[in-house]
């Protein structure tokens, strides 16, 4: 196929990396003053060009674009007090196409693709390289031209299509189906990574076998609700989501909390993730900035001060009602929201610790040593308790008298605001040098076993087999349950709707950068949002299943590129 890439594409120059096997996985560092047209035949350059490929995964997960792009403007999550971006919640006219986040995300995923084209076109000049590691790592870098492509798909739907390399400027792009590119690019380089990927590499962080059949299982699910579905996707989907949970080495990891531990992030319950190293960090690299987004405004609480601990917080994204409700539900028995939420902040500020007051001694508050509380002296000291976040189904136990006793600050989620509430703390790094520092080290978790779990139920249940559908779900419900709930937790067929696994799904995996993917796939989206998205409820619509097209690739391409439907300049929707 001879497809042309617009200029866009081929202005933003190639970069070669290599790989550096410290501690046996995968890094990428700049190599420059190299040509990529002698360097990338050789058998090194070959090798860095392969690296170069993955760089992009850095760039398209673990930052303020693709939380955007991913969570916002759902029913689990809305808009913190902070940020440029609302526009992707409230779909208002804000989301249109001189989005900064919608075009660097679509520069970025091409600048992927045709690192991955220059790697396949450029590899039939190589000489004094094993057939066999070729072999490996082509797989590998159509395995990351096919993810690209995927994420390409579902954001924007029909988009340009190229298979080879651009060298030089091109002014020509076309807008190619959906069904083509999954037909032509993304099935076939998954199933090429299947048949011809190890079950695991030494350099960790590379494609494998079973990270492929995960994509295909996901790629042939979501293929599965389209108008162009084949009659098989639904079952396949089921086969391959099958052999990642059966033929290999994965295993749920027991306690939720540890899954999230930053010295566990190549656990087994891991099947494909994008590293960061703490040396990376320091050396001007993209980091995973996740740790910033989620954060509530804590440091200008009443003794406290920001410090590395407690994170740097920009207040991006904040839970919505419903998934506090979702929660809150069945916390007695479901262990993940406490293993996975911060309740409680510690006092690091001795000059703004509150005084009792007369209220506070009507009410019987004491003192840390049990003795009455006292008008104007301090209600704690620095290393207490300062601020306590129940979250939840947890409301009931704190009354006005109590909250009145307490010497810490209680907030309950009837209090929360844009600034002030419960948040996530499975992204929270404190490995960072500095309180400022918005580079992090923590892994990306993009494929993980509790994820192909809960895949594995939806194709069996768009297949009408609740029974087995319920057996998986009960999986990662059995790994949630405090000790000895494991029973309670447990479903029947009978239970198992697409509603039900949608409210699974979102405890599951909160705030993972799949829940606008998941809404989008089932076509759940819209309604969604309007129930229980009360910022975005009043301008969605059923074109916002995709994003308009960026504006510069428009410009730059000869004789324009259509946007999409639904958008200024676009066609309307039928």
């Amino acid at each position: 196929m001879n497809i042309k890439m617009k200029s866009i594409f081929i202005l933003i120059a190639l970069m070669a990396f290599n790989i550096q096997s410290c501690d046996k996985f995968l890094e990428e560092d700049l190599v420059s003053d190299v040509s990529g047209s002698s360097y990338y035949t050789t058998p090194a350059g070959l090798e860095d060009a392969v690296d170069a490929t993955y760089s992009s995964l850095k760039y398209i997960h673990s930052n303020e674009r693709a939380h955007s792009l991913t969570i916002f403007g759902t029913d689990t999550y809305t808009n913190g007090a902070d940020g440029g971006h609302k526009s992707f919640n409230y779909y208002d006219n804000g989301l249109n196409s001189a989005s900064s986040q919608i075009r660097e995300m679509w520069d970025e995923l091409y600048r992927g693709i045709n690192q991955a084209n220059a790697v396949i076109n450029r590899s039939q000049a190589i000489e004094g390289l094993d057939p066999d590691i070729l072999s490996q790592r082509l797989a590998e870098v159509r395995f990351l031209r096919a993810y690209y492509y995927f994420v390409l798909v579902r954001q924007f739907g029909d988009v340009h299509l190229t298979l080879e390399e651009t060298v030089g400027a091109e002014v020509e792009a076309n807008k190619t189906p959906q069904e083509t590119i999954y037909e032509t690019a993304i099935v076939p380089d998954l199933e090429f990574a299947i048949a011809t990927l190890p079950d695991s590499q030494s350099d960790y962080g590379r494609a494998t076998k079973p990270a492929a059949e995960n994509l295909l299982g996901l790629v042939k699910l979501t293929r599965g609700y389209q108008t162009f579905a084949k009659a098989d996707d639904f079952s396949e989907a089921e086969r391959l989501f099958g052999n990642v949970i059966d033929d290999y080495s994965f295993a749920l990891e027991p306690d939720m909390g540890k899954l999230w531990d930053q010295d566990n992030d190549k656990n087994k319950e891991i099947i494909f993730s994008v590293q960061y190293g703490t040396d990376e960090i320091l050396n001007g690299t993209e980091g995973n900035r996740s740790h910033l987004y989620f954060l509530m405004e804590y440091d200008k609480e009443k003794g406290m001060i920001r410090d590395i601990a407690n994170g740097r917080p920009f207040k991006r994204f904040r839970p919505t009602q419903y998934l506090l409700d979702v929660w809150g539900a069945n916390r007695d028995n479901d262990n993940r929201y406490d293993l996975t939420y911060k309740h409680v902040w510690i006092s690091n500020n001795p000059k703004s610790i509150p005084v009792w007051e007369q209220a506070n001694v009507d009410a019987g508050a004491k003192n840390a040593d049990g003795s009455p509380a006292v008008v104007g002296q301090p209600r704690w000291a620095v290393g207490d308790t300062a601020i306590f976040m129940p979250g939840p189904g947890r409301e009931a136990k704190w009354t006005p008298t109590k909250r009145l006793q307490t010497r810490y600050v209680v907030y309950l989620p009837s209090e929360y605001t844009e600034r002030i509430f419960g948040h996530i703390g499975k992204f929270i790094d404190p490995r960072r040098p500095a309180i400022q520092w918005e580079r992090g080290s923590r892994d990306w978790f993009i494929m993980r076993l509790g994820d192909t779990y809960l895949l594995r139920a939806e194709a069996r249940i768009k297949q009408g087999n609740t029974t087995d559908a319920a057996d998986d779900i009960n999986m990662v419900r059995v790994r949630a349950a405090w000790p000895g709930k494991e029973a309670v937790m447990m479903i029947t067929p009978g239970d198992v709707t697409m509603d039900f696994l949608l409210e699974e799904r979102a405890r599951e995996l909160d705030a993972e950068q799949e829940r606008w993917y998941t809404l989008a796939r089932t076509g759940t989206l819209v309604d969604r949002v309007k129930l229980y998205n009360p910022l975005g409820a009043p301008n969605i619509d059923a074109h916002h299943i995709h994003r308009p097209i960026p504006q510069n690739q428009i410009d730059r391409t000869s004789g324009g590129y259509e946007q999409n439907c639904g958008y200024p300049g676009g066609p309307s929707c039928n």
